[in-house]
């Protein structure tokens, strides 16, 4: 592929951004509002220093395709006023953005030794009690640096790690997984879902405190194909039947959050919170913090085939509900919890009326095979079995599938759940969808104050259907308008 990169330096370069470490450091303005771009547009930023800003004087900085390919780089100085980033592709995709402050240059090892040498001599004549607190501690350092390079934590997420980080995406709606589906993709996934409908439901239900008034909260338990669908379900007390909701949870494992589902009930929601594994809701412990791993180089031992099933099983048994009002489910989550939303309405056509996640993982899970930062759970697919067993669990596979109107929010400078990656899923839905660019965000748990377009609109597609309205897909992004 040819990429080509331009970039301008018109004076005072870049730095950091309105999201980093940096936040206060710098502004970037980008070409465009909407961050979205045509294939071969320009596209870019003017950075300039936040007005009373203490900004590095050099920055370095990194421009990569689908956050993995790097097309240009270079070194950016501050004094000299604005300056500008731009990049050009010449294929659909994302582009990726990181600055970092630059090295500045400072004493040798041994001058800045004898510096802090002679300062604390100085210091100590001055304050002659400090003289033992030196002698007890004869690697204290007075000099910022470099006396001793300061300890670095094992693992920073990139928007900590780096001065700034910026996105943009280039013909975001062409973007295509980087592998089909196997031959025998609709036929495995057939015979799972008969082999789990002869599986008694046999659900358990067991009342708790609710964490509010006007709710009745249950502990649930449910029979699926080798193993239990475990969660809870919060129900109105005022007469029914009600709209339903399922919230599928983010990847981990931890206790699930009573107040989750009994909020909605509070509203209005017959409302079923579904733990991602076969553990009790209130139960923080019990599965392997690896669960990816287990049996990921065969389609039948793979973790997700369960929970997938799980998660079926669970939207099978509160539309079989009396309370639901048999016209309104609709499934949603985020991350993990909206990558199984994608799966549940992709195996049940017909039996989801709508969509709502944001910055959903699980799709392009081959990703790190054609020059694109993989998703969670980051499929190790240089091993082949890993990776064929893999397709079967990909999300997009599953989207080409729905029938329900899905709104799907997007972080451009997403790590967790790359954009390409939710973007390669989200544009196989053939029914209309709705996309939330959310252009300086990244996963939602690192930048949860980049998230304000994903809540808002959520949050009235909800009232719509709570209300007993029919949810119309936005369609002006997925439409390329």
């Amino acid at each position: 592929m040819k990429f080509r990169v331009r970039l301008l330096l018109a004076g005072l370069m870049v730095a950091a951004s309105c999201f980093g470490a940096s936040a206060a450091e710098l502004n970037f303005t980008p070409v465009k509002g909407s961050g979205i771009y045509a294939v071969g547009e320009k596209a870019g930023w003017t950075v300039t220093a936040v007005p009373g800003a203490t900004a590095h004087p050099v920055y370095t900085y990194s421009v990569r395709s689908n956050g993995a390919v790097e097309i240009g780089k270079g070194t950016l100085d501050l004094s000299k006023g604005s300056g500008e980033i731009s990049a050009t592709l010449d294929h659909p995709g994302m582009i990726y953005v990181t600055i970092d402050r630059a090295p500045q240059p400072g004493p040798a090892p041994a001058e800045a030794a004898k510096i802090n040498t002679t300062l604390k001599a100085v210091v100590a004549k001055k304050d002659p009690a400090l003289k033992p607190i030196f002698a007890k501690y004869p690697d204290l350092c007075l000099i910022s640096e470099p006396c001793a390079a300061p300890a670095k934590p094992a693992y920073l997420p990139p928007i900590q790690a780096h001065a700034a980080i910026v996105g943009a995406a280039v013909a975001p709606t062409k973007i295509q997984v980087s592998a089909p589906p196997p031959a025998d993709f609709d036929a495995f996934w057939a015979a799972k879902l008969a082999e789990l409908a002869k599986v008694p439901m046999k659900a358990a239900l067991t009342e708790i405190p609710a964490p509010m008034p006007g709710v009745k909260l249950y502990k649930v338990v449910l029979d699926s194909l080798n193993s239990h669908v475990q969660g809870y379900l919060a129900v109105p007390i005022k007469n029914g039947p009600y709209p339903a909701m399922i919230q599928y949870q983010w990847a981990g494992v931890y206790a699930l959050i009573p107040w989750n589902c009994a909020n909605r009930a509070a509203a209005g929601w017959l409302c079923l919170n579904v733990s991602s594994h076969d553990m009790p809701p209130d139960q923080a412990t019990g599965t392997p913090a690896n669960y990816p791993e287990i049996g990921n180089s065969n389609r039948e031992t793979s973790y997700f085939l369960n929970m997938y099933l799980r998660d079926t099983r669970a939207l099978d048994w509160l539309r079989s509900l009396p309370e639901w009002n048999k016209k309104t489910l609709v499934v949603t989550g985020t991350s993990m919890g909206g990558h199984q939303s994608l799966v549940t309405a992709g195996l049940n056509p017909g039996k989801v009326t709508a969509v709502v996640v944001n910055e959903p993982s699980g799709a392009d899970t081959q990703a790190a095979l054609n020059g694109r930062l993989p998703a969670y759970p980051n499929w190790p697919v240089s091993n082949p079995a890993v990776a064929e067993t893999a397709r079967y669990f990909d999300t997009a596979n599953f989207a080409a599938k729905i029938t329900a109107p899905t709104l799907a929010a997007v972080g451009f400078i997403d790590t967790v759940c790359p954009p390409a990656s939710v973007l390669s899923a989200v544009n196989q839905i053939a029914v209309p969808h709705e996309i939330i660019p959310m252009t300086e965000s990244e996963h939602n748990n690192y930048t949860p104050d980049k998230q304000a377009a994903f809540q808002l609109r959520s949050e009235e597609v909800f009232a719509i259907l709570l209300h007993g309205g029919t949810y119309v897909p936005d369609e002006t992004v997925a439409k390329g308008k």
